[in-house]
């Protein structure tokens, strides 16, 4: 019998999953498979994954967190959630299958600026036509922050890693027209995040 270690657990999952569900469940209802790059804990998962249960979720990320994952998952017992697949952006690679979906949470402010461009030079091509691209997170307007609180936190991401940073939607957009996608909605969320959708031509 294998001993079930804690599950890893994400307050912030817990924090904006309700919201989240609410943009993004009417943007699904006629969607039938969705990739999420950057599951992290599996949380929103399996949270969305119930609640939209015609969805097949895929998760996916590096395989260091994998284990947490998949006891989300097993805990969960879901139909529409399989096994994680091991995911980098740049590193790794992707699935040779299509999807009607990508979702990304509160990842693209964590990846190096290489590795974002990598994100959207190759998830679209997984996409299905008239497939969409979406993003949870903060994000910055004009190169300027759209509240103290994420002004804090940008210093706090670049004290950790360099690297990271909360990154400009026109400089995401740019990147999501050369792979051949349209911005179709930008939402505001609580705590000063957005939620940004693009569709594939």
């Amino acid at each position: 019998m294998r001993i079930q270690t804690n599950k890893p657990y994400s307050e912030s999952c817990d924090q904006n999953r309700e919201p989240i569900l609410e943009v993004i469940q009417p943007l699904l209802k006629e969607r039938e498979t969705i990739l999420e790059v950057g599951s992290g804990t599996g949380q929103h998962a399996v949270y969305f994954a119930k609640k939209m249960p015609h969805l097949n979720w895929q998760t996916s990320d590096q395989p260091i967190y994998h284990e947490g994952i998949k006891l989300w998952l097993d805990d969960a017992n879901l139909d529409n959630t399989p096994p994680p697949l091991p995911l980098n952006v740049s590193s790794d690679t992707w699935p040779n299958q299509s999807y009607d979906v990508i979702f990304s949470a509160n990842a693209v402010h964590i990846m190096a600026w290489d590795n974002v461009v990598d994100f959207f030079v190759n998830a679209p091509k997984l996409l299905n036509k008239g497939g969409l691209f979406i993003l949870y997170g903060p994000f910055n307007y004009n190169q300027q922050y759209t509240s103290e609180s994420n002004a804090r936190f940008d210093i706090w991401l670049k004290q950790r890693d360099p690297h990271s940073a909360i990154r400009d939607f026109e400089a995401l957009d740019e990147l999501a027209q050369k792979a051949g996608m349209t911005l179709q909605s930008d939402h505001d969320l609580p705590a000063n995040n957005r939620i940004l959708v693009w569709e594939k031509s």
